[in-house]
């Protein structure tokens, strides 16, 4: 049988640590009760465990006591990271500090961890996720690459997996990484059916269509944030991206190289994403059509702007008007 931590930190935590833990401790629970009623061996043994034998997290509403303290884990084969308001190794607690070098030594010792939400920061102080793409909560995007940049950074990514280094997105995202998680260890079936009985959608791979665009500007690049400016000013008109980089001084290469540096984006990257933006809020909060939106937002070619609107949010423009305009959901009843 194998062993599955789910780490427990006394300190730092949120309401969401102690979903993320409950959660897994659950789906988790349930996967070996399925198996166990077809008659197979559980897969895993799953146990709380927490940096100390008797602290436990509390934090005023609700209490977790943990099963196992680290120095009594000699070997695990998956440690789950939940959620927590830890940034960086030099912010974290001292019990949280522990947890933080457990995770790094296990990793090498050939166990595999998965991080929710902000867990993603905690997993990064750790180091093992230096070159390697993971995700996080899109709100924490920015945060997040100023404290770790050698990481590849995907929001849009709901899931990520390399290296036996599982992420997901944000927030209640963390059960489509479970039902993921699930589907890995176990089988298909299995997957479906804890899916079915937490009631979770199945397959679903993108933050997209959540997120809010609101651009990087924590950096220091005077010029490349007057560019920012200006394409959430004027998003509506017919930019000109060579002419803009011309009435800034600067080369078009240059500016291509320096907007990328500042913002993880390219120009182009960037103002379609403010242009879905803007879209988005429209199919949200009015009755306009699809092309009556795309004009409002500066395109005219709806091609091009199905796919862009399509790849950047994992929906369709009239699906996403489908799912969240609030009118037509109402005349629908």
């Amino acid at each position: 049988m194998k062993h599955l931590c789910i780490l427990v930190p006394d300190e730092q935590t949120t309401m969401s640590t102690i979903a993320c833990i409950v959660g897994a401790y659950q789906v988790f629970g349930e996967a070996n009760t399925y198996i166990g009623k077809k008659g197979k061996k559980a897969i895993f043994k799953v146990e709380l465990v927490g940096a100390k034998k008797k602290d436990l997290l509390d934090n005023g509403v609700l209490t977790i006591r943990h099963h196992l303290a680290i120095d009594e884990v000699d070997k695990t084969d998956l440690i789950i990271i939940p959620a927590s308001l830890i940034r960086s190794y030099e912010k974290a607690t001292k019990n949280n500090r522990i947890l933080i070098d457990w995770i790094k030594e296990q990793y090498k010792q050939g166990a595999e961890v998965a991080s929710m939400c902000a867990g993603g920061f905690m997993l990064a102080s750790t180091g093992i996720l230096h070159g390697k793409t993971c995700s996080t909560h899109w709100a924490l995007a920015e945060n997040f690459r100023e404290l770790y940049p050698e990481v590849n950074l995907q929001t849009d990514k709901l899931i990520t997996d390399e290296n036996g280094i599982y992420t997901n997105g944000g927030a209640y995202s963390f059960l489509h990484l479970l039902i993921y998680l699930v589907e890995k260890f176990y089988d298909r079936q299995t997957a479906i059916h804890c899916a079915k009985y937490f009631q979770i959608d199945l397959d679903r791979n993108l933050q997209a269509e959540f997120s809010i665009f609101n651009g990087h500007k924590k950096h220091h690049d005077d010029i490349i944030l007057k560019a920012q400016h200006f394409f959430e000013k004027n998003y509506q008109e017919k930019i000109s991206i060579e002419k803009l980089s011309v009435d800034l001084a600067v080369g078009r290469r240059n500016f291509d190289r320096r907007f990328i540096k500042a913002t993880s984006l390219s120009p182009l990257d960037y103002l379609q994403r403010v242009r879905v933006e803007a879209a988005k809020k429209k199919f949200e909060t009015t009755r306009k059509t699809v092309s009556e939106i795309m004009f409002d937002v500066g395109y005219s070619d709806t091609k091009a702007f199905r796919e862009v609107f399509s790849r950047v949010t994992g929906l369709s423009p009239i699906a996403y008007k489908s799912k969240y305009n609030k009118e037509r959901k109402l005349s629908l009843v």
